[in-house]
């Protein structure tokens, strides 16, 4: 069965990029090398692995990432810290309009 990885790296400025892969280690070493030029995270390395979760259906996965991306700093400062009791009461982000 398949394994898919939900992932948030914490990158130099302090912001946070939320991704989806299957290879991990790969995935992390990849953002790490700046592969991808032009990608969220080339130009804010390095880059710190701080939270991830398992997934062995991908369409959850998919909804998790989803999910995660809409959260606010706070909400995904609290996941990573594991303060599942405080989630609920954080605020989703607030995009300017």
């Amino acid at each position: 069965m398949k394994t898919y990885y939900v992932y948030i790296l914490k990158c130099a400025d302090k912001t946070f990029y939320t991704g989806i892969t299957s290879d991990l280690t790969k995935r992390i070493e990849s953002h790490q090398a700046g592969t991808f030029k032009g990608s969220y995270t080339s130009t804010r390395r390095p880059v710190k692995l701080s939270f991830y979760c398992e997934f062995t259906d991908p369409n959850m996965a998919i909804e998790t990432e989803k999910q995660i991306k809409k959260w606010s700093q706070a909400k995904k400062k609290a996941l990573i810290n594991g303060q599942y009791d405080e989630l609920p009461n954080l605020a989703m982000k607030k995009f300017k309009k």
